[in-house]
């Protein structure tokens, strides 16, 4: 990922989410993101239907949105990884301190993390473009 791309990343953590149903419809749905260590994450959980449709086609596009500018924005296509292993609740809880800085009660955070099956999709950039 070029710099312009990384620093965008870096300060902007709204988008919309792009999958593809069985039949070719598009789904789309509102996220959170953030680069972890380098690699664009964001926090879903097993039941959504984003994870069924990823499980069956990887391809995904984002738009990360400017909250600021409705003219600034970045669009993503990508393929994801679903990262669903023992790991889980820590890599949810390193994406949240990108995002949103340290969880009131660290104990609290990660069994919610157990609780609602959380899973990270890791989104590895295949094109970008936008005005941005």
């Amino acid at each position: 990922m070029d710099e312009k791309v990384r620093q965008f990343l870096e300060q902007h953590h709204h988008a919309v989410m792009v999958t593809l149903k069985a039949d070719g419809t598009p789904h789309v749905a509102r996220i959170m993101l953030g680069l972890v260590e380098g690699r664009l994450w964001s926090s879903s959980t097993q039941t959504r239907v984003r994870t069924k449709f990823l499980r069956r086609d990887p391809r995904c596009t984002l738009c990360v949105l400017d909250q600021d500018n409705p003219y600034h924005w970045l669009g993503l296509e990508t393929k994801v990884t679903i990262l669903d292993g023992p790991d889980a609740p820590q890599q949810n809880l390193a994406l949240y301190r990108t995002i949103a800085g340290e969880p009131k009660d660290l104990d609290e955070y990660l069994q919610a993390m157990v609780s609602d099956q959380r899973l990270i999709y890791e989104f590895s950039i295949e094109r970008t473009y936008g005005q941005f």
